[in-house]
Formats: C-alpha cells, sequence, structure tokens
C-alpha cells in the first residue's frame, strides 16, 4: 500500500534525481509532484489527505506519467490535459503554451492600486489558452472580455475554457493578431498580454521541456520584443483615457526599456515570484 505522502516525496525525488527543468506551472520537484499525485488520485490539497492510502490504478497511472515526464520532458499540465492559473482550473494540451503568467497575480489583487474602478472592458491579447482574460471575468464578473489568439487550435482551447467557466455571455474569443479582429470602437478599460518575447538567442538554448511548447507562442524575434512593439504602440487607440496596459515581456525587460526610454514603465514585485510585467497607465 502506498500513501499520498509516500508517492509525493517519491515522486519529488525521482524528478530532482533526473534533473527535470521546472518554469511550467511549478518552480520546484515537490509542487510538481503534489500537482501529478492530487490531480490523479482527485483529493484536496490538504494536510488531512497525506496518509490516505491511494488505489493501486492510481499508482500506475501516476508512475507512468512520471516516467514521461523524465523521460520525455514532456510538461505535467500537457500529461495531465489540465492546468491551474490563479487558483483555476483550465483544460490544457500540447500545441498551447501552458498558464504561468504573474499577471494572474494582480488579477486576483484586482489590478490594485492602479486602476481607478472595475473594468467594465478587458482585452487579453496573444490569449493561448484563455487563462489570463478569462481569470479578469471571473474576478471582474460585470465585465465583457474580448480575447484575441493568432493560432486556430489555441483560439479552439481557449473556447472551451470559456464554456467551462460558464462565460460564453460575456467572454469572446477573436481568431487574428493582436488588435486586427476587434471592432474599430472597441475601447477597453484594461488590456492585458503574455505575448512572445523569448529572443532568438534564448531560443536556441530552450531546455527540452519548453521545447515542447508552440515556437509561434515564446519567440519574439531578435530583441523579444516583436509583438510587445506592436502592443504598446498601438495601445491609445484603444484604451479609455483611464485605462492600463499591461503585458509581460520577461528576461527581454532591459531590451524594452532600451527601447522606451522616456515611457513611464510601472514594473510591478510578485509575491509569488516572476518579474518582467510592466503596466503602462493611458493617462
Amino acid at each position: 500500500m502506498t500513501t499520498v505522502a509516500e508517492l509525493i516525496e517519491a515522486s519529488a525525488a525521482a524528478l530532482t534525481a533526473a534533473g527535470v527543468v521546472f518554469g511550467q506551472g511549478t518552480d520546484n520537484a515537490w509542487d510538481e509532484a503534489t500537482a501529478l499525485v492530487l490531480t490523479i488520485t482527485g483529493l484536496a490539497d490538504d494536510e488531512a489527505n497525506l496518509t490516505e492510502v491511494i488505489a493501486e490504478s492510481d499508482v500506475r497511472e501516476i508512475r507512468t506519467l512520471l516516467g514521461r515526464r523524465i523521460d520525455e520532458r514532456v510538461p505535467l499540465a500537457y500529461l495531465l490535459g489540465r492546468w491551474w492559473f490563479a487558483g483555476y482550473e483550465f483544460l490544457m494540451r500540447p500545441g498551447v503554451v501552458v498558464p504561468r503568467s504573474p499577471i494572474g497575480e494582480l488579477l486576483r489583487a484586482e489590478m490594485q492600486p492602479w486602476l481607478i474602478q472595475p473594468p467594465e472592458r478587458v482585452l487579453d491579447l496573444c490569449a493561448g489558452s484563455g487563462c489570463i482574460g478569462i481569470v479578469a471575468a471571473l474576478i471582474w464578473p460585470e465585465a465583457r472580455v474580448d480575447l484575441v489568439e493568432l493560432d486556430p487550435a489555441a483560439a479552439e482551447l481557449a473556447r472551451e475554457n470559456v464554456a467551462l467557466h460558464g462565460l460564453l455571455g460575456r467572454v469572446t474569443v477573436h481568431e487574428g493578431s493582436l488588435y486586427a479582429p476587434l471592432p474599430d470602437q472597441a475601447r477597453y478599460d484594461l488590456i492585458l498580454s503574455n505575448p512572445p518575447y523569448v529572443d532568438d538567442a534564448d531560443m536556441r538554448t530552450l531546455p527540452a521541456e519548453f521545447c515542447h511548447e508552440p515556437a509561434l507562442g515564446l519567440a519574439g524575434g531578435a530583441d523579444g520584443l516583436g509583438l510587445a512593439r506592436e502592443i504598446i504602440d498601438a495601445r491609445a487607440d484603444w484604451l479609455t483615457p483611464s485605462g492600463a496596459l499591461v503585458c509581460e515581456v520577461g528576461m527581454s525587460a532591459a531590451a524594452l526599456i532600451r527601447a522606451y526610454p522616456d515611457l513611464p514603465f510601472i514594473w510591478p514585485e510578485f509575491e509569488a515570484g516572476g518579474e518582467g510585467v510592466f503596466i503602462l497607465l493611458a493617462g
């Protein structure tokens, strides 16, 4: 008989020994092992469940998935077919970037102190699975949210996640590039984006785990700012007078500051870790 605690500990040890790379939703072996074991068993993340004995069928499935995680370096989210972002569950599949943006922490704090009032219209550019825009819709139940995604497979997954969270009446998925598929008259109190921002040099040295993710969702060009520039340069045409743009550029932040030395970027700090997210206020 194997308990939850025993299998988490053994799985974490195996991940550590294998030298797998984290960063796709977890940043350490223990959290990754916990996510694997609790997802397959269906148990809550509660200390009281650590002594629960796991069914042998679940033990076999966990060990099989653990083997693939180690041998093939497949991100755990793809193996599980779901992942969690800002406390909410999302459907996940290969070919779509795994949710992990620190923007989720800003949303959980309702964008305070930067938003004067709850947003009525929200835009999520480069939406991927839809997680950022969907969380915004859940945080602000009166807001209408537009998601824009270029890749048809990711856009379809975003629609499934919109339906999963019962948001078909308030959240719309548009297929296309950045602002192009939006109505000309649309204006937003909050624009959110986690665009591709990995520069060419880093794309050539990505760990195997990240090579399972689509290059379309990661590669940001020579300096990582290919799409970020377009988002920034056109923001005034889409923001309301009291609106805000929130965008993640990760390790390309230094290049962004060099490219726009006069823009008043706000760089929030994150309690849960993460960096490279800026806020630009319309006013």
